[in-house]
C-alpha cells in the first residue's frame, strides 16, 4: 500500500486479523519492511502488523531538502498519518537495532499512541560496525557447530529504490537527544538483545533505567537478531506479550 504526501510517498504493509491488537514493525539500518517477512510468518496468526519503509528507504520516496525530512519528528509524523489512514488509535511496537533508536523517539513523542515496546538490538550510544560484524560471525560459527540451520534472509529485505536516500536517512539518529528519551518512557518494554551483539551493554544500561523493562538476553545470537534468528526472536516477543496479557 502507498500513501501519497507532500514531498513524499509511504510504502506500508498490513498483514493479519483486524480485530487482532495492532503492532507496527520498525526497520533496521540499511533495511526495508522486507526484513520482517520470516517474523511475519508467526507473528500475522496474533496481531494486526503493520511494517512500513521510513522515507527515503526501502519503496519509500522523498524529493524534499534532506535537512527537513530525515528526523525522528518527521518519520513519527509519516507513521502517525499511516495509522491514522487505517484507522489504528493505539499500537504495540517492536524494532529492530537502528529502527530502536527510531522506536524510542516515536514512544517518547507519543506516548498516548504505545501500549507496549519490544526492542531488539538496542543501543543510543555510537555503533561500533566492526564490533558488530564480529559478533555476527562468532555467532554464527557457535550456531554451525551445533548444527543449527541458518535462516535464509528474506527477499528485498535490503533493496531500496534510491541508495542515496536510504542512506540520508540514516541521519535523524543522530538529530535526536535519544538519553533524554529513554527516561520518558512509562510503557511496558522488553530489551532483546543477542549475547554477541556489541549492543547488549547499552541494553543493559536502557533496562536498568527503565522499571518497566525486562532484559532478555538471546544464547548464540549476534546483531541483527530478528533476521538472524527470527525463530527466537518471535518466540520471545510472544513470550513477552503473553506476559502482559496476564499481568
Amino acid at each position: 500500500m502507498e500513501l501519497e504526501l507532500d514531498g513524499a510517498k509511504l510504502n506500508f504493509e498490513i498483514q493479519g486479523d483486524p480485530s487482532s491488537p495492532p503492532l507496527v514493525l520498525w526497520h533496521g539500518a540499511g533495511c526495508t519492511l522486507r526484513m520482517w517477512d520470516t517474523a511475519l510468518n508467526h507473528l500475522k496468526d496474533k496481531f494486526l502488523c503493520v511494517s512500513f519503509d521510513i522515507r527515503g528507504a526501502g519503496r519509500s520516496t522523498s524529493n524534499v531538502e534532506p535537512s527537513s525530512q530525515f528526523t525522528f519528528e518527521q518519520y513519527s509524523k509519516d507513521l502517525n498519518l499511516i495509522l491514522k489512514e487505517i484507522d489504528i488509535e493505539k499500537t504495540h511496537i517492536w524494532s529492530m537495532a537502528w529502527g530502536t533508536r527510531a522506536a524510542i523517539a516515536y514512544s517518547c513523542l507519543n506516548p498516548e499512541k504505545v501500549i507496549s515496546a519490544v526492542f531488539s538490538d538496542a543501543s543510543i550510544g555510537v555503533a561500533d560496525v566492526a564490533a558488530q560484524k564480529e559478533g555476527v560471525k562468532k555467532a554464527l560459527a557457535i550456531q554451525d557447530e551445533t548444527g543449527m540451520s541458518r535462516f535464509d534472509l528474506p527477499l528485498g529485505w535490503n533493496e531500496h529504490i534510491n541508495q542515496e536516500t536510504a542512506q540520508q536517512s540514516l541521519s535523524a539518529a543522530a538529530k535526536f537527544n535519544l538519553e533524554d528519551a529513554i527516561d520518558d518512557l512509562k510503557i511496558p518494554i522488553m530489551v532483546m538483545t543477542g549475547d554477541h551483539d556489541p549492543n547488549l551493554q547499552s541494553s543493559k544500561e536502557i533496562s536498568e533505567r527503565l522499571p518497566s523493562a525486562k532484559l532478555k538476553i538471546l544464547e548464540s545470537v549476534g546483531h541483527g537478531s530478528v533476521l538472524q534468528r527470527p525463530d527466537l526472536a518471535v518466540d520471545n516477543f510472544i513470550e513477552f506479550h503473553n506476559f502482559l496479557e496476564l499481568s
